[in-house]
């Protein structure tokens, strides 16, 4: 962030953080982009592929012996296997976002803490300015209980200073940067106070306060203070401030608006007895409605980032749209051929066996998803699980299977030596 509004400003003169924002989170979602098209290309192939892997269960439906489950597995994964994409893959990019989202929280809270222009503002002189705002508050009489004065009229939220120490030579500048903190999160009222505590330092004060409102604003809107606060103090105006708050208003609608429009766009399967499709529609029905209600207790920088992002999420989904309604599901599987054998035969699967499934096409398959299968599915299923108990030797599944046989014969052989000591006993007594 620091680094974009320094080249925004060397390169077009342009200073302010909201632009900075949309800057900074256009190169986020570029980064991202290569994720975002595979977790989009996972969605696609997931709507061709559900048919297969719908009859992959119906076929173990009701069966929880080791043997079956280990079975659908790995006919599961062929599948996956087959098509080139993994379940996994979707969750990635939500997965990169979250730390993302973690550090922007912290940044928009305390931007002068991270962009060093911002606190330059606060300690360098600004225009007529005789001394920077911070020297001139520090050299005032009692400056430290006035502070603490502004900082609880002000109800400053989400930092923490202590007015109270004494001010020594080892602690000034730690008191400095208390004083940009509070300084940073003042509404008008604020600076008001400040204005009655320290009357002499008028002309830093002015000259502050119009420097933040040219960079730290979104139209009416600090960046750095939440819709809620903002609403409030638009509503406790001696005249109402209705454009700060219907302008606060604004920002979780849209935020809210916006993903709304990525999920209407975005690719979905729409086979309602399909426990991930079922699971990925309550999730983005829940996710807006989420958005929504922490852009009112987050800064608006956040909020603008995720309306930022959600749209260029849409454009990114218009173009992925478009690109993948041409997708060829033949052609993926035929070049998908060897990466998929050499996939399988880590887990003790003959090559020849992912080429038959590879046949098995998707396109040939009911969307309605019958629950019978045909002759020629159900023998290549067949020979897929003559493979799995037959593997080639030297694979992890022909050792796996020697130590089974290998438990078998010991479990049999301590079986029949309990019977015939039984006989004896039995012959024993007989003779008795």
């Amino acid at each position: 962030m620091d680094k974009i509004y320094l080249l925004l400003y060397s390169a077009f003169g342009i200073e302010n953080v909201a632009v900075s924002i949309a800057v900074f989170t256009l190169l986020i979602y570029l980064a991202l982009f290569p994720l975002t098209y595979k977790q989009q290309k996972f969605s696609a192939l997931n709507r061709i592929m559900q048919p297969e892997i719908n009859e992959i269960n119906n076929k173990y439906k009701g069966k929880r012996d080791n043997e079956s489950l280990q079975a659908k597995q790995e006919e599961t994964q062929a599948v996956y296997d087959k098509y080139g994409v993994s379940a996994m893959g979707s969750c990635i990019q939500l997965l990169i976002q979250l730390p993302i989202l973690i550090s922007l929280y912290r940044v928009f809270y305390n931007v002068p803490a991270y962009i060093t222009s911002i606190k330059e503002i606060f300690t360098e002189k600004i225009g007529s300015a005789s001394q920077s705002i911070v020297d001139a508050i520090t050299s005032s009489d009692s400056f430290m209980s006035k502070m603490q004065s502004v900082y609880e009229y002000a109800d400053v939220k989400n930092i923490t200073v202590d007015f109270t120490i004494a001010p020594t030579q080892d602690n000034i500048e730690t008191i400095k940067n208390y004083i940009i903190d509070v300084l940073y999160k003042l509404g008008d009222s604020g600076w008001n106070k400040l204005s009655q505590e320290f009357p002499n330092i008028a002309d830093s004060i002015t000259a502050v306060v119009e420097k933040l409102k040219e960079i730290n604003y979104l139209f009416v809107l600090n960046i750095s203070d939440t819709p809620w606060n903002q609403i409030k103090q638009g509503w406790s105006a001696d005249s109402k401030d209705f454009v700060l708050i219907i302008s606060a208003l604004l920002i979780p609608l849209l935020a809210w608006g916006a993903q709304m429009v990525n999920v209407k766009l975005m690719p979905t399967n729409n086979n309602g007895n399909d426990q991930m499709a079922r699971t990925m529609r309550t999730t983005n029905m829940l996710m807006p409605l989420m958005s929504l209600f922490f852009a009112f207790t987050v800064p608006v920088g956040l909020g603008f980032y995720w309306i930022t992002g959600s749209v260029i999420r849409i454009i990114q989904q218009v173009l992925l749209n478009l690109h993948f309604k041409k997708i060829d599901a033949d052609k993926i599987i035929e070049a998908n051929k060897e990466k998929a054998a050499k996939k399988a035969e880590k887990r003790g699967q003959r090559r020849d066996a992912i080429y038959n499934s590879a046949h098995i096409n998707a396109k040939s398959l009911s969307s309605n998803t019958s629950t019978t299968i045909s002759e020629d599915n159900q023998a290549k299923l067949d020979k897929m699980k003559d493979v799995r108990n037959n593997p080639p030797k030297g694979s992890m599944a022909s050792l796996a299977n020697a130590v089974k046989d290998f438990n078998e014969s010991s479990n049999n052989a301590s079986k029949n030596k309990g019977n015939n000591s039984k006989s004896k006993n039995n012959g024993k007594n007989n003779k008795k």
